[in-house]
């Protein structure tokens, strides 16, 4: 039963999540690069790196493996050097997808409470910066990959499928990569994350306090556009990282309880515990991928805006043509 419900629920959830959440990132990416939501360059550059990385995973991840690779076990994406480098993509826009939300979260702390750094560090080649080397280190990072898949089975000597190879499970060193792997992917961002709104939060409350003591002092009782600039970022910075840290909170928890009761292999077996709460926690993750554009739009005025007109564009564009059609055969008639 496990195993049917578990497979029922990935063949719904996938393409229902492809197709809201690809016209949703690219969106975003066309609205944040236009620059008119009233955000500086440096988070723009960061959000812009986010939205691209949710794209690429929702394209890679859910539609080339989840979808294609899935439904056409024989198609040339199944072939094994094919299935290997997409299984190396879909790693490497996954982690890209964590530490752009890591980084940003890290400079809005720079922002908030290291006025001194602030100038230096909160900029947009700073940004450009980081984003590119992390995405060179990604790429470098998950290279041994590419090694560790073997053919699931050959047909008339042509290599198909993936599946991990068994004699890695004995090796040292792939064992210490794979913890490498999941701290570096889950438990070193859940801490950063966790340190740097901490802190941030903590910094804000404080100036807020000594700020309307002051105007209390003073008997201003006017609205203070700072603290509103203030409490803005707040609520940005806290839900995207907040919301990122609870919908890969499963996978966290099942990585960790797989790595110390050595639960490595479930092959063959689909109604394994092990396997429905991976692919639970696979399903939470990628649902990660999504929950910025709604975001966004819940907690940035200027956005929604630059969405509305966004939308309305298209019908804007059909109505002047069919106004200059209508123009034209009149003029015809004269």
């Amino acid at each position: 039963m496990g195993q049917v419900t578990i497979l029922q629920i990935k063949e719904i959830y996938y393409p229902i999540l492809a197709a809201v959440n690809i016209p949703a990132n690219l969106m975003t990416i066309v609205i944040l690069s236009r620059g008119n939501c009233g955000l500086s360059k440096c988070i723009s550059v960061y959000m812009v790196a986010m939205a691209t990385a949710d794209l690429l995973v929702m394209v890679i991840n859910i539609i080339v493996y989840h979808i294609f690779s899935y439904h056409f076990p024989l198609s040339f994406l199944s072939h094994t050097p094919v299935c290997t480098f997409i299984l190396y993509m879909a790693t490497v826009i996954l982690d890209l997808s964590v530490w752009f939300t890591v980084s940003f979260t890290f400079d809005r702390f720079v922002a908030l409470c290291c006025q001194k750094f602030k100038t230096k560090y909160c900029t947009e080649r700073t940004a450009a910066t980081v984003t590119t080397t992390l995405s060179v280190l990604t790429f470098l990072k998950d290279i041994p990959t590419l090694f560790v898949f073997e053919p699931e089975r050959i047909i008339n000597k042509v290599q198909w499928g993936c599946r991990v190879t068994e004699a890695i499970f004995s090796s040292p060193l792939v064992i210490a990569y794979g913890w490498f792997h999941g701290i570096w992917r889950i438990w070193l961002p859940f801490t950063l994350i966790a340190l740097f709104n901490s802190l941030t939060i903590r910094r804000i409350l404080v100036a807020s306090r000594a700020r309307r003591g002051i105007q209390g002092h003073r008997g201003e009782n006017h609205s203070d556009p700072e603290m509103e600039k203030r409490r803005k970022s707040i609520v940005l910075l806290f839900t995207i990282s907040s919301t990122f840290i609870l919908l890969w909170l499963t996978d966290a928890v099942i990585f960790r309880t797989n790595r110390l009761t050595n639960i490595n292999q479930y092959r063959g077996d689909r109604t394994n515990p092990a396997f429905i709460g991976t692919e639970t926690g696979a399903m939470l993750r990628l649902l990660s991928s999504c929950q910025n554009t709604c975001i966004y739009a819940a907690t940035q005025r200027k956005f929604r805006e630059e969405l509305k007109k966004l939308l309305k564009s298209p019908w804007r564009l059909i109505l002047r043509l069919f106004k200059s059609e209508r123009n034209a055969s009149i003029r015809i008639q004269l």
